[in-house]
């Protein structure tokens, strides 16, 4: 092994033991450490070895500064290679030839002339990088955990979807230190998203930028500096209900860049997302299911009764009337009977839909368990009404002859039409009852037609 380094003038045999003495130094040296090194007074490496060292030839080291070629640029504090205090196990990234970093642990002992003055230090280093980069990830993923735990807890505190999601946000909000967090749905075109869930500040401000970045957006998490400045962060959930959705995070045009620890932060994030984004889905379809009717889709009794009251208030305040429908499915026992329940089922569905295409989007359609249908016409008067009746009582036979071809009897409707006026007093349950029993008049006098219910009927 070849000596880079220098030593003093002496005679041959001083000269020879000096030399010895060092490479037996050097030789111990690299054997317990990856570099060895000696630098005088100003830092400037008098010895260093192993031949290569951080991919420098040792040679090209002799003279120089350790600091200025191995320590960053920009690293503050004391040279860590001249402590006149010495040092033992001090961790200390440094360049390699090649321009990456690695970590020292750098231990040296000064070397003191016979006044007791340092004239330079002596040391060893052993490269620890896989160390410390395994307990940054350790350290990293021990943080990541503990916001997670964070969240959790904060999700724990709700019971309802949409709350459980606005806890996450703001708990996520203060874990990345960003301005505001949201949920976009992108479900359709990413341009067009819309915003589910957002706690937070300053959405409006990225809002357009985010939705142009969509566009070519891959689903991963990925950072983006936004035209204001500002910096985002994406990431896509995708729900197994098929529901797409991207979280996003925001930060201050001054704050810190986006790191790898961040992104498997937010992905972790989405996962929790995901779920969330799916309990609310369910949630949606228990209440959609507790207030419709699963064969025809329209709103169920209880639906349609807590409804039509709402409807009725409102109505009352604003000087409006409001109708009610009753629908008797005629023959429906009998088309059982014939030809199954499947086309009992087909007569049903068929009711609904006709009944939906003759009012309107807002108005209320229900069945109201087995044959009995009803509507609810905001401000229409029973002479409107009755036009409604009357194109029902035209149009439904023909649209249903297919259900019952071959069979000696056509389907039809009986119908029963109760206005309520505002100011009267009368309760829902009063303009039901009236409804009721037009319809079960038009029925008894021979089913498929209508007729309607006047208040001193009751009478």
């Amino acid at each position: 092994m070849s000596i880079a380094g220098c030593a003093p003038a002496a005679s041959d045999g001083f000269r020879q033991a000096l030399m010895e003495s060092r490479q037996r130094w050097r030789d111990f040296g690299a054997i317990a450490a990856d570099v060895v090194f000696e630098v005088d007074e100003d830092g400037r490496l008098c010895f260093v070895g192993p031949d290569f060292v951080l991919g420098w030839p040792a040679e090209n080291l002799l003279g120089r500064r350790a600091a200025d070629i191995l320590l960053p640029s920009g690293q503050g504090g004391p040279d860590p290679f001249l402590l006149t205090t010495g040092l033992r196990g001090r961790r200390s990234w440094v360049n390699r030839a090649d321009g990456q970093q690695v970590c020292l642990a750098l231990s040296s002992t000064p070397l003191l002339d016979s006044r007791g003055a340092c004239i330079g230090a002596r040391g060893v280093a052993a490269d620890i990088t896989g160390r410390e980069q395994r307990d940054m990830q350790a350290a990293a993923a021990l943080r990541r955990a503990e916001v997670l735990e964070h969240i959790l807890d904060q999700m724990r505190q709700e019971v309802l979807a949409p709350r459980i999601m606005n806890a996450m946000l703001k708990a996520l909000i203060g874990a990345l230190g960003g301005d505001g967090a949201a949920v976009l749905d992108v479900a359709d075109t990413p341009e067009l998203a819309s915003v589910m869930h957002q706690a937070g500040a300053g959405l409006e401000r990225v809002l357009p930028d985010l939705l142009a970045l969509l566009r070519e957006y891959n689903g991963a998490p990925q950072a983006h500096q936004l035209g204001n400045g500002m910096q985002a962060i994406t990431c896509r959930a995708s729900t197994r209900f098929g529901h797409e959705a991207v979280l996003v995070i925001w930060r201050p045009a001054n704050g810190r860049v986006w790191d790898a620890d961040d992104r498997q932060l937010i992905t972790s994030i989405t996962a929790l997302v995901r779920i969330v984004l799916e309990h609310e889905a369910i949630q949606r379809e228990l209440a959609r299911q507790a207030r419709t009717d699963s064969l025809t889709g329209l709103l169920n009794r209880r639906a349609f009764v807590e409804e039509t009251k709402r409807r009725i208030d409102r109505l009352e305040r604003e000087g409006m009337p409001g109708t009610l429908m009753f629908v008797d499915l005629d023959r429906l026992k009998l088309l059982n009977d014939r030809l199954g329940h499947e086309a009992g089922d087909a007569a049903l569905s068929l009711a609904a839909k006709v009944l939906r295409s003759i009012v309107r989007p807002a108005d209320l359609v229900a069945r109201l368990g087995g044959d009995e249908f009803a509507l609810w016409l905001d401000g229409f008067d029973e002479l409107t009404a009755a036009e409604r009746a009357e194109h029902l009582r035209l149009s439904f036979p023909r649209e249903a002859a297919h259900l019952v071809e071959g069979e000696q009897f056509n389907l039809t409707m009986s119908i029963g039409i109760a206005c309520r006026q505002p100011g009267g007093g009368e309760e829902l349950d009063d303009v039901i009852q009236r409804a009721d029993r037009a319809m079960y008049e038009a029925k008894r006098n021979g089913r498929g037609h209508w007729r309607v219910s006047h208040p001193e009927r009751l009478q």
